[in-house]
């Protein structure tokens, strides 16, 4: 990875990814939240 690369040609590369990925509806968004919801507990519960 190159590591001297300035904020704005990240930003440009991060927006290229980001371009090529499909649109998520507020569905499949509110879903993967209550995933990670429910996951973040489980593991909170087995670390304490």
């Amino acid at each position: 990875m190159n590591y001297k690369i300035s904020f704005q040609e990240r930003a440009k590369i991060g927006f290229e990814i980001l371009s090529k990925q499909k649109p998520v509806t507020i569905e499949e968004a509110r879903a993967q939240a209550e995933r990670l919801r429910l996951s973040s507990k489980s593991k909170g519960k087995k670390n304490k």
